[in-house]
């Protein structure tokens, strides 16, 4: 199951009444919204909304049905039992790896980013990016992993020579196992500017 949809579904079962909807669907051969709704006290969007998720997700069959000519519709349940099962893997491409791995970057001039060392002054241990103008002006901290803070440690200044980030990597004496997490770090400082890339 994708985790989109899981977050769909967790987000739909976390609320207060849908242990109570859940039974009223095992319970009933199928039901309205205008039914649910009156059966557990909700509001009747807060019904349609609850029955129409469940629909898209699957787990309810949606059937329009007419009443004095005015069409409306039932809901039945049709999964009754649900095995989830994620890949957080699939969260992660490793194939773009290799293409990232050779772009050549340095630090962006003029970013008024903090770099904060570490004791030893070996490696970087969190960033401070600001964002806005006057009193809109917003303060961002990242916290960075032993491995990040090494390679921000070698990135290359705003008037140095660009360099790969495989080499940043391989000069700072990251172990492989920790690249993911580089390349994590670089979209972020790329999205805020902190980066530059070579055109």
């Amino acid at each position: 199951m994708e985790f989109k949809t899981v977050a769909r579904l967790s987000s739909l079962l976390s609320k207060s009444f849908a242990e109570d909807f859940m039974r009223l669907m095992v319970t009933y051969k199928d039901i309205s919204a205008s039914e649910a709704a009156s059966r557990l006290n909700l509001h009747i969007k807060t019904a349609q909304d609850f029955l129409d998720e469940l629909s898209q997700l699957g787990i309810a069959g949606k059937k329009e049905v007419y009443e004095r000519k005015r069409p409306y519709y039932r809901y039945n349940l049709i999964q009754p039992r649900l095995n989830i099962d994620v890949d957080f893997t699939a969260l992660y491409n490793p194939d773009n790896e290799s293409t990232l791995l050779a772009q050549k970057i340095r630090e962006q001039k003029n970013t008024g980013v903090l770099f904060a060392t570490s004791d030893s002054h070996s490696f970087i241990s969190a960033i401070t990016i600001f964002t806005g103008e006057g009193r809109r002006r917003k303060e961002r901290k990242i916290n960075l992993t032993t491995s990040q803070g090494k390679f921000l440690y070698h990135l290359p200044f705003p008037n140095a020579a660009f360099e790969t980030i495989r080499g940043i990597i391989k000069k700072a004496g990251i172990d492989k196992a920790y690249t993911s997490e580089i390349v994590d770090i670089v979209h972020v400082l790329q999205s805020h500017n902190v980066i530059e890339v070579a055109r």
